[in-house]
């Protein structure tokens, strides 16, 4: 049984159409495969105290991507962060740009990887509500030195309360213990005629003297009056 020419020609028809579809659908999904902005994300994190952008690729063809970072501002770029070339792996390739980023600001990351992607990572990135380094404890104050303490006035007395006694210290005045009054008389002699040993002989010398005296004087006397009557 042999085989037409015809049959042969509508054979090798139907192969080049199979194949060239084929070949189609393996270079829409190869153009898939290489690079996609899907495989693109970005996050504002936090390395210690300092702000950071994070860009990831995880496109596994590793097609060089040139990623650039905008600061915008009411839908407009007002600020370039930076620009980096990044090449993804399927386990994910990070790049970092650094950024003291403030809380809610939004920024806008283009990616280019030619001739597959020229676009932005969609939406837009917000950066979280909280700034770094905010968790921290903020230093001590210094307490003020205490300034000299006023001495207290006295208490004011209240209305109606009676007025405080004087105290006998200061209302009667101290004694006068050296008295310039005399002592009584006889008073200081009795005491010196009995505590005195002496006393007497002395009254005896004295008797002595007095009978003496009297002696001469009636002896003189009677001189006197013998020599008269001569």
């Amino acid at each position: 049984m042999s085989v037409s020419r015809r049959t042969v020609a509508r054979s090798v028809r139907v192969f080049g159409v199979v194949s060239a579809s084929a070949a189609l659908a393996l270079g829409v999904a190869g153009t898939a495969a290489a690079c996609n902005i899907n495989e693109f994300s970005a996050e504002a994190t936090c390395d210690g105290d300092n702000g950071v952008i994070t860009v990831t690729d995880v496109d596994p063809a590793g097609v060089p991507a040139t990623v650039t970072v905008f600061l915008q501002n009411n839908g407009a770029d007002i600020e370039k962060v930076g620009e980096q070339v990044v090449k993804g792996t399927r386990e994910g390739t990070t790049i970092t740009f650094e950024e003291e980023w403030k809380p809610n600001a939004e920024y806008r990351i283009h990616v280019k990887a030619k001739p597959y992607v020229d676009e932005d990572i969609k939406p837009n990135l917000t950066t979280p509500a909280t700034a770094c380094g905010t968790d921290e404890e903020p230093p001590a104050q210094e307490e003020p030195e205490p300034s000299p303490s006023e001495p207290s006035s006295p208490p004011a007395e209240e209305p109606g309360a009676p007025a405080p006694s004087p105290s006998e210290s200061d209302s009667t005045p101290p004694a006068d213990t050296s008295s310039n009054a005399p002592s009584p008389a006889g008073e200081s002699n009795l005491a010196e005629t009995g505590a005195d040993s002496n006393t007497g002989l002395i009254a005896g010398i004295a008797a002595a003297l007095v009978a003496v005296g009297g002696g001469a004087v009636f002896f003189g006397m009677r001189r006197r009056g013998a020599n008269s009557e001569r």
